[in-house]
């Protein structure tokens, strides 16, 4: 099974930048989770940085430059996983959290086409 958690802090997380400590405990976790061959990909989201929005209404595409300021959550990073049941991707999941802080992580599996 694959999933794709999405991580989303909450609005005072944005205040400072993870300390030194904090950085390496989640690298810690991030090597453990490649080394269990759990961990496919992970990454941040730049805040601040290239935000777009493709919508389709029709015929009709529009494109539009973000930031959004209406949008009341900002995802924070994600990470894609691969496990043998939900219970697992949620046990790393929460793992996470407890390295990441308040904030929520959305876990939406992944379907696999070929």
């Amino acid at each position: 099974m694959k999933f794709i958690s999405i991580w989303k802090p909450e609005a005072t997380a944005w205040a400072a930048p993870p300390t030194q400590e904090e950085m390496a405990a989640m690298g810690a976790l991030i090597t453990e989770m490649m080394q269990a061959g759990v961990l496919m990909d992970t990454g941040g989201v730049m805040n601040g940085g290239l935000s777009l929005r493709v919508q389709r209404d029709g015929d009709k595409v529009t494109v539009t430059d973000g930031p959004f300021t209406e949008s009341k959550e900002v995802v924070g990073g994600y990470a894609v996983f691969k496990v043998n049941s939900k219970d697992e991707a949620v046990a790393w999941t929460r793992r996470f959290t407890d390295l990441a802080g308040n904030g929520t992580a959305e876990l939406h599996e992944l379907g696999e086409f070929s």
